[in-house]
């Protein structure tokens, strides 16, 4: 298997050791990136791993210092966000909260919901995401179609997390749909 932030291999922990609960993670390092996968090769990051994931991409383009792909699409999406540089520059503001109870959207969030957007469009998956992104690029700039995946995202996950169900792939894409045509 090979680490997608690292572009390195590494090796599959035994099957059913781990859980896919964060509490109760039990995790094994990937030797490229130091960050945790599970035995079914999925990345489990803590929240800490991926502010630190975040802003050591960011701080390695600053210095002009080599990227891995992953983190050369970080810095992509943190140049689409000026309003995030000035967190991931200091570290309390990297290590604070952001609620919504507070009003504030979560950078770190939004920034790894580009990640995973950029990955279902490079796959396709869920099938149809990528037909859905194109009609929305017809109407719209590159960036405001990723919002409006965004926001179908986060509902769909709110959904799933609410109802302890698996995310609903033909949800997810009829509110993509849904979501187009009001904005």
């Amino acid at each position: 298997t090979t680490c997608l932030l690292a572009g390195t291999a590494f090796a599959s922990q035994a099957p059913g050791t781990f859980t896919h609960k964060p509490a109760q993670r039990k995790p094994y390092p990937c030797a490229g990136c130091q960050f945790y996968f599970c035995s079914r090769g999925m990345f489990t990051p803590s929240r800490d791993d991926v502010r630190q994931f975040f802003t050591s991409a960011w701080q390695k383009h600053r210095t002009n210092a080599v990227l891995s792909p992953i983190e050369t699409m970080a810095v992509e999406i943190i140049l689409l966000h000026p309003e995030y540089h000035d967190i991931l520059e200091d570290p309390d503001k990297a290590h604070a909260d952001y609620t919504v109870a507070q009003g504030k959207t979560n950078p770190f969030l939004h920034m790894s919901m580009h990640l995973a957007i950029n990955e279902q469009l490079s796959i396709d998956h869920p099938p149809g995401i990528r037909a859905a992104h194109q009609h929305l690029l017809t109407t719209r700039d590159a960036h405001d179609a990723i919002h409006i995946i965004m926001e179908a995202l986060g509902e769909v996950i709110w959904e799933a997390q609410r109802l302890n169900k698996p995310l609903d792939n033909e949800r997810y894409l009829e509110l993509i749909r849904r979501y187009a045509t009001r904005h």
